[in-house]
Order: C-alpha cells, then sequence, then structure tokens
C-alpha cells in the first residue's frame, strides 16, 4: 500500500476565526477551501494555553507536566529575574522521542519549516531538515514525507502597533469579547490580527499550490492547527476556551469527507499517535495521547490542560474539558489573574485594561481578571457562556458535574504524574546536575564478520576479509544515532538515522556518527575508515 504524505501548516496563536467558522471580517479563502475539502474539528484543544510547552506535548506525544517541561520559556537566561533556575533544556525520560524519528526510521522525509519551540532544542535523529529549507520538495521523490510549515505572522506580537503600519481591516469591524475594553487601541489590535490571518492564509494557499504541481495534493494528509488560542488578554496563557480552543481541519483525499464538520472531542497530543497510525505504524504505548483519525481512532471523554510558570511569574492552574463544560482548578486562588509578566504587558488591550483599572473604570465584565482572590474552582457551560463568565461552581444544582470533573481532573494527574507540584529548580536540578547539560556519549563502531565477532570497538581503520557489518553503540540510555558515509567534506550530506547495522560494500568505507537524547547535549562525532575485502 502507497504510503500517504503528511503536510502540517500549524498557525501560531489562532483562535478559530476564519470564514468557514462564520467569521465575516476574516479574509482566510485558502482555510476556508481545505476546510471545505476536508473535515473540521470544532471541539479541538491545546494542553497549554502557550507555545512551548504546548508544543512539547504536540512534538513527543507527552503531556508537558508529565515530563518536565510545563514552565513556560526554559531556555532562556530571564534578564529581569536572573534568580530563576534558567537556562535548562527539559529532558524527558530516556524512552521519549520526538515522534517524527518514528516517521524516519520507517522511510519518511521529516521536514520543519522552521519553528521548533520545544522547551528543548530539537535532538539531530528528529528531522532530516530543521530549518529555512525544510520542504518536501528537496528530498527524495521516492520517499514519502512529512513536511511542517510553520508561519509565524499571527504571533500575539504582531498585535503591537508598528511605525508607518497601514490596517486593512477595518478596527470598527472587528468583536471584542465582553471582557477586552472597547477602545481604538484595543480595536485596532484586533484589527492587525485579522490582517496578519490574511497573511497566513496566503501562505498557505502558496503551499497547497506547490503541492498541486507536483501532483501529490490526493495521497497527502495536510493538517491545520494552532498552538493555542488567540494572544488576547484572558485568552493566550489561560485555560479558558480563548486561550486553548483551536482550529483543526484535515483535508484526505478519499479517506475524509469533504466538507464534514466533527463534534469529537481532540487533544493536541492526539496529533503525534494519529500521524503514526495512518502511517500504517503502531504509536508507542508510552505515548498518552490516543488516535483520532484512523483505524485505530478512539474516543476521548475530556481533554486536559495546564498552566504553569510563564516567563518571570509562578503559578498553577490545570482544567478539564468535555464537549460542553470546563472544571478549571486554581492551585494557588491567592495569586492575582495578572501577574507580572513584561513580555505581555506590551499588549494594547492589556493597557488599556491597566489603565482603566488605574483609572477605576472597569465595570463587569472588563473587571474579571481583577478579581480577587480566584475562586478555587470554576465550572463553565461553554454553550450557553461561551465567554466563560458564570461561574457555576458553587451551584446546587451542578454539584455533581463538579465532583465529576474534579475527580476526572484528580485522576488525570495521578495517572500522568503531574510534576506541577515539584519546586523548578529541584527539577532543573535533576535535569541538568550542577546546572550543567548533559551531553549524549559518543557513538561506537563495532564491526561484525568472521575475524569480528562483534568484540572490536571503536577502531580508527581495519580491514576485513569480507563480508562485514558495522553495528553503531551508544552508551547513553535513550540515544539516538545519526550517521554519514563517504570520503572528504560531507556536511552537505544528510545525517540519516541509524535503525539496523550499515553492510560494509567492497573497498573502503568513511563512516562518521553522532548520537542525541532529548535535552542532552549532542556527542562529538566520531569517524573511521573500513576496509572490506572482496570475499574470497
Amino acid at each position: 500500500m502507497q504510503r500517504p504524505n503528511i503536510l502540517w501548516f500549524s498557525i501560531e496563536d489562532i483562535s478559530p476565526r476564519f470564514g468557514c467558522t462564520g467569521d465575516v471580517v476574516a479574509r482566510t479563502p485558502n482555510i476556508d477551501r481545505l476546510a471545505a475539502e476536508g473535515r473540521r474539528y470544532a471541539n479541538a484543544f491545546s494542553t497549554a494555553g502557550v507555545c512551548a510547552p504546548s508544543r512539547c506535548a504536540i512534538i513527543t506525544g507527552m503531556y508537558q507536566t508529565a515530563i518536565g517541561a510545563h514552565h513556560m520559556r526554559t531556555t532562556h537566561t530571564n534578564d529581569v529575574a536572573p534568580e530563576m533556575p534558567t537556562p535548562y533544556e527539559a529532558v524527558p525520560p530516556a524512552y521519549v522521542k520526538a515522534f517524527p524519528e518514528y516517521l524516519r526510521a520507517a522511510g519518511y522525509y521529516c521536514t520543519n519549516n522552521a519553528k521548533t519551540d520545544y522547551q528543548f532544542a530539537p535532538p539531530s535523529s528528529a528531522w532530516d531538515v530543521c530549518g529555512r529549507d525544510g520542504h518536501w520538495r528537496n528530498g527524495d521523490r521516492s520517499q514519502p514525507f512529512f513536511a511542517v510549515f510553520n508561519p509565524t505572522v499571527t504571533h500575539e506580537s504582531g498585535m503591537w502597533p508598528k511605525e508607518g503600519e497601514r490596517l486593512t481591516t477595518d478596527p470598527d469591524a472587528v468583536t471584542l469579547p465582553p471582557y477586552i475594553p472597547d477602545t481604538p487601541k484595543a480595536r485596532e489590535a484586533m484589527a492587525r490580527h485579522y490582517d496578519n490571518l490574511e497573511r497566513a492564509d496566503a501562505r498557505l494557499g502558496e503551499v497547497l499550490a506547490q503541492l498541486d504541481e507536483d501532483g501529490l495534493t490526493d495521497n497527502t494528509i495536510v493538517v491545520l492547527w494552532s498552538d493555542h488560542g488567540e494572544g488576547l488578554p484572558r485568552g493566550k496563557r489561560w485555560l479558558y476556551d480563548a486561550g486553548i480552543r483551536i482550529p483543526l481541519i484535515v483535508r484526505w483525499p478519499g479517506s475524509v469527507p469533504a466538507g464534514e464538520v466533527s463534534e469529537r472531542l481532540v487533544s493536541l497530543i492526539d496529533l503525534a499517535p494519529t500521524m503514526l497510525s495512518l502511517a500504517g505504524l503502531e504509536p508507542p504505548r508510552h505515548m498518552q495521547g490516543r488516535p483520532f483519525l484512523g483505524p485505530g481512532a478512539c474516543e476521548r471523554e475530556y481533554a486536559f490542560a495546564a498552566r504553569d510558570r510563564h516567563d518571570e511569574a509562578y503559578d498553577m492552574v490545570r482544567a478539564v474539558r468535555d464537549t460542553r463544560y470546563k472544571y478549571i482548578r486554581n492551585f494557588h486562588p491567592e495569586l492575582p489573574y495578572l501577574l507580572w509578566i513584561p513580555y505581555r504587558n506590551r499588549h494594547p488591550a492589556l493597557q488599556e485594561m491597566w489603565r482603566l483599572r488605574a483609572e477605576d473604570a472597569l465595570t463587569p465584565p472588563l473587571d474579571v481578571m481583577f478579581q480577587t482572590p480566584r475562586p478555587c474552582e470554576e465550572l463553565y457551560d461553554t454553550h450557553a457562556d461561551p465567554y466563560e463568565l458564570d461561574n457555576l461552581a458553587g451551584r446546587a444544582d451542578h454539584a455533581e458535574r463538579l465532583a465529576r470533573m474534579r475527580a476526572a481532573l484528580r485522576s488525570w494527574q495521578d495517572e500522568h504524574g503531574d510534576l506541577g507540584h515539584e519546586p523548578e529548580a529541584e527539577m532543573a536540578a535533576r535535569m541538568w546536575p550542577n546546572g550543567e547539560q548533559p551531553t549524549t556519549a559518543r557513538p561506537t563502531f563495532v564491526p561484525i564478520c568472521a575475524s569480528s565477532p562483534g568484540m572490536a570497538a571503536s577502531p580508527d581503520g581495519r580491514t576485513f576479509p569480507g563480508p562485514a557489518l558495522l553495528q553503531l553503540h551508544c552508551a547513553t540510555q535513550g540515544a539516538s544515532i545519526g550517521y554519514r558515509t563517504g570520503d572528504g567534506d560531507a556536511d552537505g550530506e544528510p545525517w540519516r538515522l541509524y535503525t539496523e547495522p550499515l553492510a560494509l560494500p567492497a573497498g573502503a568505507t568513511t563512516i562518521r556518527a553522532r548520537a542525541s537524547r532529548i535535552g542532552y547535549a549532542d556527542s562529538a562525532t566520531r569517524e573511521a575508515t573500513f576496509v572490506t575485502a572482496p570475499a574470497g
């Protein structure tokens, strides 16, 4: 059976504001066409309201809270708060891989263009190409491909004013959530967002046109998603639907009905096992997501999400959602909603909220983010109350539902080992002892032939009577190995993923190998030349 190609188009900081979702301001003809030719999932959610923890869950199929990747911005030095235990990269358990590695091992050509932001540097084993040159067109056309495109034009920072800008969207035409001040400054920020969404839509049109030009449309699964909700206050970084409800569209000609809207509950943690399943691979049992499409598809009752440290500000909030109700647990109700996050405070709409707060001019529901203390528990009927302003947690007629969803959240935390209560400094010290990044061990070469039955290690060069195999070994638990063959400068040659012993042809073969593991520094490269004499 011909394996399908897979193309991801990930748009940052986007809620479902498209023409196909009924938004009359949005100019998204390519997204709308994709939805008309495929299936739109109306109940899709991220595992976090911010990019890096969410993208970690996407690329590993593991909840960020289970593998120590739940705090936002671990890899950056924080100049504003240098006392924080950063920088460090999250170091998941040894069995956790970036899932494209499984596709590469199965023969897929895997490219990422170009954003990663996984809470760890992408291991060299994850992608054939990761960068601005990442494109299926640069691979061997005999291979199926998995290609990811990450336009960044819709990022939250795109809502900030720019000198000399000319808005296409009329600020008077946009609709703001009721908790955002209806001021010219806030409306202009929203208009910029629509302009940027139009730019992302145009980029999608270019990529889809390239698929058509290459004759690949019919055998390519196209998946469009956002890493979390839009970058408005009470949206991005929060676990309300504005922060975690995301667009998800899948087009697969002949396999997914055109123009369909699914109410199935989907979490972005489900992307990894779903893609592996569609490629004909069995998802590893340690993955915590579940396929939502294909022969192994299964229903989920709940989607879960988490909020932890964001930049300078520590917090701990957890949420569970079914297709209608949302339960939120604030583990620090004594904290104000609007903690100090300098980057977020650059948002024009938030600046308007603070200005009106200082003037004592905020009226409900504009003051919802300034209420203190927070409630320990929040419960919302998202059908009747889509902006999640009417907290039902104290209502007697919702007591049974509250107890059920509270128990579901607690069970999820226990089952997956939620690390949110562990002090980050202690967790970071476990991952990077003494504040130093661990380094993957350099690979070992183990030739196997009649005169060397797998006993000689790391020779600088040996001659074998042939035939001979070369086994590559790394002493670091969970490491993956990449290798190159050939003489001279091999910088332009891709690193191939080692999956089985290499057959050495007659004559001289130069092998270069390096090893990697998530959160570790790559090993040094080992190089050796082996000479195999013709048999007889």
